[in-house]
């Protein structure tokens, strides 16, 4: 599936892989949204999961200037390596997320994420939003002449993403989500990390149900 942004010059691409996330011993069947974001020139990949394949047919002959984890649960790095070896692209993870990182690959990420950080790509900037809670590291990044944010596991389309395993808390992500990507303008179309799209102006008014229902 492909989305153009508000600059008809840049457009996002969804791309779907289906795998498994495993963590505390357990294993669950999903699929993930892969987000590839840019012109024809030159793109970014956020969140390379399961099969590297689909994901190296979108890029296609662009430059991938970068390969951004909104965080480090298996489903969402596996297919990294072969993503970047097939395109040389270099890997972005918040330090936070090392502890999940390194149950998946023996080598560090080539740059650190921190909140505030800017990635530019065919003229267009992401910012880097550094929302804990889902995971210590999560990261969402927002690109506001495009008028998205990518919130991997943080927010969801009804709510925000499973605190109930390991490193994850469930009062750390509201405050994530409250403090930093309800702050956002209500039209930013919100692109998750699985399932369909939403928005912030969709999302922010059931803030006090989620808080209520405590998960």
């Amino acid at each position: 599936m492909s989305l153009l942004g508000k600059d008809s010059k840049v457009r996002v691409d969804r791309v779907v892989t289906h795998g498994t996330f495993n963590l505390d011993g357990g294993s669950w069947e999903v699929d993930n949204n892969v987000w590839v974001v840019g012109n024809d020139t030159e793109c970014v990949v956020i969140d390379p999961a399961h099969d590297g394949r689909p994901i190296i047919k979108a890029v296609g002959k662009r430059t991938v200037v970068a390969i951004l984890c909104t965080h480090a649960h298996d489903d969402h790095i596996s297919a990294l390596g072969e993503v970047s070896d097939a395109t040389r692209g270099t890997s972005w993870l918040h330090p936070e997320d090392r502890v999940l990182w390194d149950r998946v690959y023996p080598v560090t990420p080539d740059r650190e994420l921190a909140d505030g950080d800017t990635i530019s790509v065919a003229g267009v900037t992401l910012q880097v939003l550094h929302t804990p809670g889902h995971s210590p590291g999560a990261c969402c990044f927002y690109s506001p002449e495009l008028g998205v944010v990518f919130t991997g596991d943080t927010l969801f389309q009804g709510g925000p993403g499973a605190t109930g395993r390991s490193f994850s808390d469930f009062d750390t992500i509201i405050a994530s989500i409250s403090d930093k990507l309800f702050h956002l303008p209500a039209g930013t179309v919100v692109h998750t990390g699985h399932g369909e799209s939403t928005s912030i102006g969709v999302e922010a008014p059931h803030l006090p149900e989620w808080v209520a229902r405590g998960h």
